[in-house]
Formats: structure tokens, C-alpha cells, sequence
């Protein structure tokens, strides 16, 4: 049992000299830090397989997908030895060697994933997951740099990149066999066939979605969830073309240029260039997460019209607000569903956190820009807005004025907030007082048209038509 000093003791030292290949007298706390993460990773390794199979194949069990561009978990290796119930044991066995466990836990990097309480709240929202053994999935990009790492110097605040991946990640797992495409650009081409418009996007830009998994553990439990993270890459790594006739900077460029999206959480957004870039970055998490869960979903459960039944997908803030059109395109376009029922799936599926009372705080994106970036995402976005302000005009009788303060569009903007709730059926606020004056202020127009006694069968509805 790992539970023994002894057992311990000689683990960490095969470790030492498998991975790192030296001895417990000439390991520095890089070396020692190394074996023993690897040490607890394969403890985990099991558990995480078990829950996997016990939640997809036996038990079928239905599942959360928490969407969420932060992540704030801290450093891993603590965590999940206390989870492992393996702290003491360590301690003593590493005692024994002359090592302080101190200072192999001061080896590991934070993970540059998240920022504040946005990603707080989401890492320990997959904690409690694990804890209460519910099937839970997190979706996040894998940022290569994190926010920034700040140093004074002379007295000034410098910030520099925070590499936190330069050694290495032990606690991820790259599953390249389940990337996909993530499309940008591009036209849309129209046809009909079996009574119906079919939608194909023509000429875009493609960038792969690498999935790195991580494993979220429970703690008091044999539950392990997983925590799903993105890194973009380029379809086309080097232009041999353009580097053989000397232009050394147009062979990397588009390989760099898709790499962009998972480089840097919230880039600088005062530039039109890293604007876009942040919209890219929304759609490529949601739209590789969302694949994924399609394709997931396919192979264990069947029939795509009970997704809802089996699927809960949760938006944390408005980041991932294009979760709603991206599960509507795939619904119509990829699995021939009619808009009524993709929208009737939609709705059931998604569920939203507000993050902010502030209505100059929330979320919006220039129309045209976004119609050129996410040119099929744009049509259902507006197809959408088009269906919401007819059911507010005829069914509730409201007048132009307040059709216009409600419009998913207005003024040439998208508000991304009122895409979420008109396709989500359940908001929440981060607090129960939260959501009481999301009720009774911010969203006070919303939650007449949907309060909370409105069924799910009334709520699909609305946008049907």
C-alpha cells in the first residue's frame, strides 16, 4: 500500500531514477518535485479511467460541462495529495531522505489559467463536483503565458510573461486523437434538399483544437473529473515555399498567427487586431468543447434529440455566450435537426452565470465585425434576435422602445448577456442576493418575460415559429 512509509519511500526513489535519473543524495528540488508528482499522478491515473468508464459506458449517468475562459486552480501537487489522503505518509518518507516537502512544493508553477474570482469560483465549482461524485467536465483554452507575471523594478511595475509551461505539465494528459477544427471566416454558401435550407461554410480560415486533459479529484472519494483545456494550432506549421525563396517571416506566420488564440489570457484589448483576437478566443473554446461533447455524446448515449436528458452545459459569464448559437449549428447543420427542435435542445441544455450588475460591464461586440469573424454564428445570432423581438412585439404586446432596450442586436452591437439568457433555462447570479437584483434591476425586462415559475415546455416556445 502507498499508504507505507516504506512502500512510499521506494516509489519515489524508482521515480527518481526512471524520469529523472539520479539519486535521492544528488536530486535538486526540481528532480524530487518531478518524481513526486509523478508518483501521485499515477495514483490518480486509475480512479480517472474508472470514473470515465463507470459514468460514459455503465451507469450513463448524465453530466455537467462548466464553460469557463478562467480556471483558477492553483498549484496541483498539494491538493491532490490531500485528496489522496497521502500528506503525512509523503512527508515522513521524504523526511527520511533529508527532504523538506516544503520546498518541492514551491517547485510547481501556479497554472496560468485564471485571474480572479471568475476563476475561482470556477475551479471550485469542479472541486465541488468531484466532492459530491457528479459527473463534471470543465472548458478552457490552455493559455501558453497566463495573464502576465509582475516584478517591480526601480520602483516600476513590469510585466512579463508568465511561462508557466516551460517545464512541463505533469497533471495534463494531450489527447490529440480527439482535436478538432475551429473555423473563422469564410463565406456561406445556401442550397435546399429534403424540404429545407442547408447552410456550408466555404472557404475559411481552420485552426486545430488540441485537447490537454487535467483530472480534477474528490476528495473522501474514488471520483475523478476532468478539466478539458484547448491549444490552438495552425492546419499548416511551415511553408517550405516561402522559406526556401527567403521569406523566413511568411513561413511561420500563419502557424503563429493560430497559435495567437491560446498564447495569452485576456490579451490588451485597445487594438482592433486584439479585440478580434478575444473573439476568437471565445468561439474557440465553446465551438471545441461543444464538438467534443457531440461527438462524445454520439458514441455513449445515442440519439442526439435526448442531449438535454444527459448533457447540462453551464456558461460561466458571457464569454461563453456563443455556446447557444455554436450547439444550434451543430444541431441544424451538422445533424439535420429543424430549428424548432435544435432550439427546444438548446434551451433545456444551457444555463448561464451572471458575473456583474453593472450594465456597462456587460459584454457586447460590434456587429460588423463579428458577422465577418463568425459569418454562420452571425446568421443565427440574427435569426435569433429577429424571432425574440417578434415574440416580445406579439405576445407581449411591447412597444418599439421596448423591444429595442431587450434586442439581442441594437445600435449595430451584439449584447452577449441577452443572447445567454434568451438561450438559457436557468440564470443565476454568483450570490443569492445576486440573483434577486438580477430579478429586480438589471435583468428586470427578462425576467418578466421569463419568470421563474415559466416551464421548460413554455420556454422553447419562444423562440419557435
Amino acid at each position: 500500500m502507498l499508504h507505507d512509509k516504506k512502500t512510499f519511500s521506494t516509489l519515489f526513489l524508482d521515480k527518481l531514477e526512471s524520469i529523472r535519473g539520479v539519486s535521492v543524495e544528488d536530486a535538486s528540488p526540481d528532480d524530487c518535485y518531478i518524481a513526486l508528482a509523478y508518483l501521485i499522478r499515477d495514483q490518480m491515473m486509475k480512479r480517472w479511467t474508472q470514473t470515465a468508464l463507470k459514468t460514459y459506458k455503465n451507469e450513463k449517468k448524465k453530466q455537467v460541462f462548466y464553460f469557463s475562459l478562467e480556471f483558477l486552480l492553483g498549484k496541483m501537487l498539494k491538493k491532490n495529495m490531500m485528496s489522496l489522503g497521502l500528506s503525512e505518509v509523503a512527508e515522513e518518507a521524504l523526511r527520511g531522505f533529508g527532504l523538506d516537502i516544503e520546498k518541492i512544493y514551491d517547485v510547481e508553477l501556479d497554472p496560468g489559467l485564471g485571474n480572479g474570482g471568475l476563476g475561482r469560483l470556477a475551479a471550485c465549482f469542479m472541486d465541488s463536483l468531484a466532492v459530491l461524485g457528479i459527473p463534471g467536465n470543465g472548458c478552457s483554452i490552455r493559455y501558453k503565458y497566463g495573464l502576465f507575471e509582475q516584478k517591480i523594478i526601480d520602483g516600476y511595475q513590469v510585466e512579463t510573461p508568465d511561462n508557466w509551461t516551460k517545464n512541463g505539465v505533469v497533471w495534463e494528459v494531450k489527447k490529440p486523437k480527439s482535436a478538432v477544427l475551429v473555423k473563422y471566416f469564410g463565406n456561406i454558401r445556401q442550397d435546399e434538399g429534403g424540404g429545407r435550407l442547408w447552410f456550408h461554410h466555404e472557404n475559411y480560415e481552420p485552426v486545430i483544437a488540441m485537447p490537454y486533459d487535467m483530472p480534477i479529484l474528490g476528495q473522501g472519494n474514488d471520483e475523478v473529473n476532468t478539466l478539458r483545456l484547448w491549444a490552438a494550432e495552425s492546419t499548416q506549421q511551415f511553408d517550405y515555399g516561402s522559406f526556401s525563396s527567403g521569406d523566413y517571416l511568411n513561413a511561420v506566420s500563419r502557424k503563429y498567427s493560430a497559435e495567437a488564440i491560446s498564447e495569452v489570457l485576456y490579451p490588451d484589448d485597445s487594438n482592433y487586431q486584439n479585440r478580434m483576437l478575444r473573439l476568437k478566443q471565445q468561439y474557440f473554446f465553446v465551438s471545441a468543447g461543444i464538438q467534443s461533447i457531440i461527438s462524445h455524446y454520439k458514441k455513449h448515449y445515442g440519439n442526439i434529440r435526448n442531449l438535454s436528458d444527459y448533457i447540462a452545459i453551464h456558461i460561466n459569464d458571457t464569454h461563453p455566450a456563443l455556446a447557444v448559437p455554436e450547439l444550434m449549428r451543430i444541431l441544424m447543420d451538422e445533424e439535420g435537426l429543424q430549428w424548432d427542435a435544435a432550439w427546444d435542445i438548446t434551451v433545456k441544455t444551457i444555463s448561464y452565470t451572471n458575473h456583474t450588475l453593472l450594465p456597462e460591464a456587460l459584454e457586447k461586440w460590434p456587429e460588423n465585425s463579428f458577422a465577418q469573424l463568425l459569418p454562420r454564428i452571425y446568421m443565427i445570432v440574427c435569426e435569433l434576435n429577429e424571432r425574440f423581438c417578434t415574440m416580445l412585439s406579439k405576445k407581449h404586446n411591447y412597444d418599439a422602445e421596448h423591444v429595442s432596450r431587450m434586442a439581442i442586436i441594437t445600435h449595430g452591437e451584439i449584447k452577449m448577456a441577452y443572447l445567454a439568457i434568451v438561450g438559457s433555462h436557468s440564470i443565476n447570479g454568483v450570490a443569492e442576493v445576486h440573483s434577486e437584483l438580477l430579478k429586480t434591476e438589471l435583468f428586470h425586462d427578462f425576467y418578466q418575460v421569463f419568470p421563474v415559475s415559466q416551464t421548460l415546455s413554455q420556454m422553447r416556445l419562444v423562440m419557435s415559429g
